[in-house]
């Protein structure tokens, strides 16, 4: 059990990340790699990762465990609701002090039997204990290897990764609309329980978090799965990572006859109404049509593959998907940051 002892400055320092952050989703998407759970959602991107992937594994599996501890450092964090890109993830990752590397992978050489340290290709010794000897060289080859992992393994499905991410901060964000820091706590994941000051998670081990006034950064995730992830170090700014709700398995949608029922000034007016987020209800009265109707054009978008459906209390909120937001720019095409 995870529980995290939250005071009303902190319960007013609530913030949730503005967007996915590339460090914490190649890292939990390592784990999701190796775990054959959840094949609906990560089974047909594990199977096209794979066929990608070009020795990353052998190496990033000396520094993530298929489960348990992995060091801080692989994860930076800026301390406020801006998540790291890639690139700047890399720079931050390479700038983390000696003292904290060998601290760290030493943690993480004392938690796995020396029987099951998969040999590294840098030397006679795995990668932690280079990292631990304070040397350049292997730090340099683990940010290569990261970034050749990400490439891989990620980033051709960044938009669909931002795409679950932005959902989930809309419902959030309705949630801090309607009853504050409060709410917003309430209408996170089941596995996350707000028993006021304490907020409460599943978690493998028992852990108290105290926050001291530093308040809380929510980072949703699309890799990460079943319980949430926080430091092992109390001491790095406070960070809670949890899984976003999966409607269902990533997929560029085929075409069908979905095609023929989308084109309309009705359905084109629908779909920018949406916008950052909206309700039924809402979306009826943005467009001056019945919640019936309205209701419906949102299926078949959905169903097209441009806007997204997550359940809020009892309604539900519509989002745009990068496929829907691309098509509203025109085509323009999307950027990862």
């Amino acid at each position: 059990m995870l529980r995290i002892h939250m005071s009303g400055v902190d319960l007013s320092r609530v913030r949730t990340a503005t967007r996915p952050d590339a460090m914490w989703e190649t890292v939990l998407s390592f784990h999701r790699l190796r775990d054959r759970r959840g094949s609906t959602v990560f089974g047909k991107w594990r199977r096209e990762s794979r066929t990608r992937l070009n020795g990353e594994a052998r190496l990033l599996s000396t520094v993530v465990p298929p489960r348990g501890y992995f060091p801080d450092f692989l994860t930076p964090s800026r301390g406020g609701a801006e998540p790291f890109g890639l690139e700047a993830g890399m720079e931050a990752l390479r700038d983390t002090p000696v003292d904290r590397i060998r601290a760290e992978t030493g943690l993480l050489a004392a938690g796995t039997p020396p029987g099951r340290r998969p040999a590294g290709a840098l030397s006679a010794a795995t990668l932690p204990e280079a990292l631990a000897e304070g040397r350049t060289e292997p730090l340099g080859r683990l940010i290569s290897t990261l970034r050749a992992y990400h490439r891989a393994a990620v980033e051709p499905y960044w938009p669909h990764i931002r795409a679950s991410v932005e959902a989930d901060r809309a419902v959030r964000g309705r949630a801090l609309l309607d009853g504050g820091a409060d709410e917003l706590l309430a209408t996170l994941p089941p596995m996350i329980r707000w028993r006021a000051p304490v907020l409460e998670a599943d978690y493998p081990v028992d852990r108290e978090l105290r926050l001291d006034g530093r308040g809380l950064l929510l980072q949703p995730s699309f890799f990460c799965r079943g319980t949430p992830v926080v430091y092992r170090d109390p001491a790095l700014p406070p960070v809670l990572v949890y899984p976003v709700t999966h409607p269902g398995a990533p997929a560029v949608p085929e075409p069908g006859p979905w095609l023929g029922r989308l084109v309309g000034h009705t359905r084109s007016a629908v779909l920018r109404a949406v916008g950052s987020g909206c309700t039924t209800s809402e979306l009826a009265r943005r467009t001056g049509v019945s919640p019936a109707s309205a209701s419906q054009h949102a299926s078949v978008l959905r169903e097209a593959g441009l806007i997204r459906t997550l359940r809020h209390g009892g309604s539900v909120l519509h989002t745009l998907t990068p496929l829907g937001a691309a098509l509203i720019r025109g085509g323009a095409p999307l950027v990862m940051r």
